[in-house]
């Protein structure tokens, strides 16, 4: 019996991705304290950039204070960390493959509606393949 060569998975699973570093600010407080709220968004993100979702661990600081919170993806991750008393969120987005990070950030401006966004989009991949 002949066995079938199988592919190489370094060739399958290149590691490069884009990796998004949003600045966010303007935003309602109240929109940057709920741990639930935001949880829910940036599953929701994740999902509508096509990438999916592991796990996820959000922490609050208490009562109308901030949030840090990380989504766990198989394409990567999104994190978010919020300052509701200066109106301002930094959300690190960072896919691998077919996901689409630009997707998820346009999901978590739509909800959080920033005055501003600042974005410094880095890609990431060994010298060999950039």
């Amino acid at each position: 019996m002949k066995r079938e060569a199988l592919p190489d998975r370094a060739a399958v699973h290149q590691p490069a991705g884009t990796h998004l570093l949003a600045d966010l600010s303007g935003i309602a407080a109240e929109k940057l304290s709920d741990c639930a709220a935001l949880e829910a968004l940036l599953r929701a993100a994740a999902g509508a950039a096509h990438a999916r979702v592991l796990f996820s661990h959000f922490h609050g600081f208490g009562e109308g204070l901030g949030v840090t919170g990380v989504v766990l993806l198989a394409e990567s991750h999104i994190s978010i960390h919020t300052w509701p008393e200066c109106g301002f969120a930094a959300a690190d987005i960072f896919m691998c493959g077919s996901a689409q990070p630009d997707v998820a950030l346009a999901i978590i401006e739509a909800a959080l509606q920033p005055a501003a966004c600042q974005v410094n989009t880095v890609r990431r991949a060994p010298p060999a393949i950039s």
